[in-house]
């Protein structure tokens, strides 16, 4: 339980480790009188009039271009009308999507930001271990947040508390390069989203065809690489009809038969096509700030991949002469034959995406956490959005911009109508813990080391012995 006492209160108030509202709506609870409270407000005021007349934000984000320059730009816009602050917008070394190593030695060294951008699924477990602060103190917050989405608020929120603000979320599609597919002899038109999901193993039969490999027998060109880019363990999971979690026995599902059989699926194309010698033409990919001008998709030496909105803004800049396609995920042949597929309006039938996103975040310890408040509400708000929305070509949360067509044109249309139906991560405690055990069993079974089912057992048994804790959600 958190120390109310009037002189904790006024020390975490003098030294903006909360704020004006946090402090008048903790001491209130607490049973402190309204002329001590006023007291210390006017101290407070005193205080912060002798100090620097422009005060600081400190943001930090690990994000890199295209994203990065559009969330620079916004600062500078924001910035512009800013009264009494600034936002210093600071790029940290980009870390895997659970990384936050330097945020946790800040805040230790009382040295952390006054603003984080934090990847939304890992909130409930940095809220549960004290990282960063909860919002519901601060003024608007329960009203912004529910101008948005269920699914992201749900990320956002822990125990009923607010703890961070969505900014932006996304889905995931299949790009298609029409150039090489063509070249090898099929008809792009197939994959056309008028003609709803191609199956798993149609897909199989695409790639395979375009393979290349050198003297030495290594891949200079591909089809298809499962794992690359969006294809996570959760988007074969879902794309089988899989479930991660059953809220009923509290208990993680990552065993689910379907899942099982989505992985198997995935380590059988890897095993087919030597899994090291797939692992060695996509892995470099994966690391954490990998240019994206560098990839194989935007250099036209991989066919197909999985991937998300945000990849539209990066073809337009580094690849804008491409002749490339964006369809339905594909599905596994169980669900084509219960299913027609190509509905009658062109719908993906059983096909399924998911959706992610990030959101901003006051870390434990802020020096200025009123001004980050400000800031925050405009990134989060609809004019932040909007800007994010238009520059990045990721998806809003607000649901007003949602039905705001200006914000969706071309390609990214496609997007914005599978958002409706898109599944998501289980909001849990253990969010990252369930990520990072996943991603790394996952690993294994796509390199051919270990058995589906194995490699889930072990990951079902470690998270739910660290879920236990929690239950019931």
């Amino acid at each position: 339980m958190a120390d109310n006492s009037w002189d904790t209160l006024v020390t975490q108030l003098t030294s903006h480790k909360i704020g004006r509202r946090q402090f008048m709506a903790r001491a209130t609870a607490a049973g402190f009188s309204a002329t001590a409270i006023a007291g210390a407000m006017v101290g407070m005021r005193t205080s912060r009039t002798r100090a620097q007349e422009t005060r600081t934000v400190t943001f930090w984000t690990a994000q890199v271009d295209p994203d990065l320059a559009v969330m620079k730009s916004m600062v500078d816009t924001y910035n512009a009308q800013a009264q009494g602050h600034q936002v210093e917008f600071i790029q940290i070394p980009p870390g895997a999507e659970t990384d936050v190593t330097k945020l946790i030695t800040a805040v230790r060294g009382n040295n952390g930001p006054d603003v984080y951008y934090m990847d939304r699924f890992t909130v409930a477990q940095h809220a549960d271990d004290g990282l960063i602060q909860d919002l519901s103190g601060f003024d608007g917050a329960a009203e912004l947040m529910e101008q948005n989405l269920e699914f992201a608020r749900s990320e956002a929120t822990y125990k009923g508390a607010a703890y961070a603000l969505p900014t932006n979320t996304d889905a995931r599609a299949l790009y298609y390069n029409k150039t090489l597919i063509q070249g090898a002899g099929f008809d792009p038109e197939e994959l056309d989203p008028s003609n709803g999901p191609i199956t798993w193993d149609r897909a199989a039969e695409i790639a395979n065809a375009l393979n290349v490999q050198d003297s030495n027998g290594n891949y200079s060109q591909m089809g298809f690489v499962p794992w690359a880019n969006q294809g996570w363990h959760y988007t074969y999971g879902f794309a089988w009809g899989g479930s991660f979690f059953d809220a009923a026995s509290c208990q993680v599902t990552p065993d689910d038969p379907k899942n099982l059989e989505a992985f198997q699926w995935v380590q059988d194309f890897c095993n087919a096509l030597d899994a090291n010698k797939v692992s060695a033409f996509g892995s470099p990919t994966m690391q954490p700030g990998f240019p994206g001008q560098q990839h194989p998709f935007v250099l036209g030496t991989l066919a197909m991949e999985i991937t998300g909105d945000w990849q539209i803004a990066q073809q337009e800049q580094y690849a804008p002469e491409m002749d490339y396609g964006i369809t339905w995920i594909p599905v596994p042949a169980s669900a084509a034959a219960a299913d027609s597929m190509a509905t009658p309006d062109g719908g993906g039938g059983a096909s399924a995406t998911w959706a992610g996103g990030w959101s901003i975040v006051i870390p434990q310890g802020a020096k200025n956490p009123e001004d980050a408040w400000t800031f925050m509400k405009w990134m989060a708000g609809a004019e932040g959005q909007a800007i994010y929305t238009k520059g990045t070509k990721h998806l809003p949360t607000l649901t007003a911009l949602l039905g705001d067509a200006t914000l969706f044109e071309g390609r990214h249309q496609f997007f914005a109508e599978l958002l409706p139906t898109a599944k998501s991560r289980p909001a849990l405690p253990v969010g990252s813990l369930y990520w990072d055990e996943l991603t790394s069993a996952w690993q294994a079974i796509y390199l051919g080391q270990e058995a589906p089912a194995d490699a889930m057992a072990s990951v079902k048994e470690t998270v739910n012995a660290s879920l236990s804790d929690f239950c019931p959600i």
